[in-house]
């Protein structure tokens, strides 16, 4: 059964047989604006969101990033499965548009957050956005296992006015791997932006 994460909620990552996680997927599902034509019919607007994941090491220094332009780690323990450009066109489709992949067990052992964030590329407002979605699931891109827990950043007024959010962030403690469930936007207009705002504010 997935939880429901709520802002600011940290979860232990246990699976239900009370393994701990070692790989995790995050997936964003997004769709294209719909707006209104002339003559009554409806027309689609394409939409670009970008899912980046930055990692941090103990004193919060970014020491890497992976997002459209580098789509893996230089170990390989985190890989992006590339650049949508679009959103859903025709609906909801209940695919991810982009997923990010965690293996925590092979990260670097400097690493201590692996902070997830989304970015309007266009500066498209979250506000204008039918549907958008973030799952944490244990498989892969094209095979969902295990759903740990999910929740929606699209019916959320407090998104409207802003094209950057913070998703969450993994954290370590005791050596073990936890999530923050932060799913706050930001005043950022670009990642770089981003990046920085995550290490004043959430690590």
């Amino acid at each position: 059964m997935a939880i429901n994460l709520q802002k600011g909620q940290r979860i232990n990552l246990k699976k239900e047989n009370g393994a701990m996680l070692t790989q995790a997927c995050v997936g964003i599902n997004w769709g294209a604006i719909e707006k209104k034509g002339f003559f009554g019919g409806i027309t689609r607007e394409a939409v670009d969101l970008d899912a980046s994941c930055i990692l941090y090491d103990a004193n919060k220094n970014a020491t890497e990033v992976i997002y459209f332009g580098n789509l893996k780690s230089k170990n390989g323990a985190i890989r992006h499965s590339g650049d949508d450009l679009t959103g859903d066109i025709d609906g909801d489709d209940g695919l991810d548009n982009e997923v990010i992949t965690v293996d925590f067990s092979n990260l670097d052992s400097n690493v201590e957050h692996v902070a997830l964030v989304l970015n309007s590329y266009k500066g498209q407002d979250f506000g204008t956005i039918p549907f958008a979605s973030i799952r944490i699931y244990e498989g892969t891109p094209t095979n969902v296992r295990e759903v740990f827990a999910k929740y929606d950043i699209a019916n959320d007024a407090s998104f409207r006015g802003h094209v950057s959010m913070v998703m969450g962030v993994f954290y370590k403690r005791n050596g073990e791997w936890k999530f923050n469930a932060i799913g706050d936007p930001t005043k950022d207009r670009k990642l770089q932006e981003t990046i920085e705002t995550v290490k004043q504010q959430y690590l």
